[in-house]
């Protein structure tokens, strides 16, 4: 298993030997102490990896993310896990704006609070937060779900297309053409298999969720292209 210490190994050299790895590495297990709130620590990989990144990180921690499972034990800067492909991605601390923004695919966990924008642009991407959210979360949200234990800041959903938000707290206020939507028993279903992958298995009741998403009412709209979106 290596371990590497970001304060004697420069961190383009991390970076690089992790991108290298094939998918049918051994070295599959990598420990990242001393980072230090760099930045862009375990972006780009692309094969299976568990990545344990040991203290705060900086801006676009794991982004762009294909296959591996990148664990941050603090918290993460702007644009955590930004255009996540799949993997998982892990935040044990708060995580500062933009958090998974534009993902396609994957998970990303964050245990704490996420500041604004978390989930802008999302496009595939399931996040779950623990903890609230700050305004403008799920900004143009396309695909994906945006699922929050607690509350939610001001113009949540704003200008959202087929994302699924769910949060249960308290929403300060909706963005436009974003709306409350019955929580029907498939969403229940849909929102406990993702809480379940997430770790948070009978931890939370789905039922204490509410469910927002588009009114349909800014973009052009075909149901028949609905997976597009």
């Amino acid at each position: 298993m290596p371990e590497i210490d970001l304060g004697v190994t420069p961190l383009r050299e991390l970076n690089g030997a992790l991108h290298k790895l094939p998918k049918d590495t051994n070295e599959t297990h990598w420990v990242i102490g001393n980072p230090a709130g760099q930045h862009a620590i375990a972006a780009g990989l692309d094969a299976p990896l568990k990545v344990e990144i040991k203290g705060p990180v900086g801006y676009y921690c794991a982004g762009m993310n294909k296959l591996a499972t990148v664990q941050i034990h603090g918290n993460a800067g702007v644009g955590v896990a930004e255009n996540l492909m799949s993997g998982f991605v892990h935040v044990s601390g708060d995580a500062s704006q933009a958090a998974g923004a534009t993902g396609r695919g994957g998970l990303l966990r964050i245990d704490g609070n996420a500041s604004s924008r978390c989930g802008i642009s999302m496009k595939g991407i399931d996040i779950v937060v623990k903890g609230s959210v700050g305004h403008m979360s799920a900004f143009m949200a396309q695909a994906g779900n945006l699922i929050v234990f607690g509350d939610a800041g001001d113009a949540l959903g704003d200008s959202i297309y087929e994302a699924r938000l769910f949060i249960r707290g308290d929403v300060k206020s909706l963005g436009a053409d974003c709306i409350e939507k019955e929580m029907r028993d498939e969403h229940k279903s849909a929102l406990h298999n993702i809480l379940s992958k997430a770790g948070f298995n009978g931890e939370v009741d789905p039922g204490e969720f509410r469910r927002y998403g588009s009114a349909r009412q800014l973009y052009n709209f075909n149901v028949d292209h609905a997976g597009e979106y």
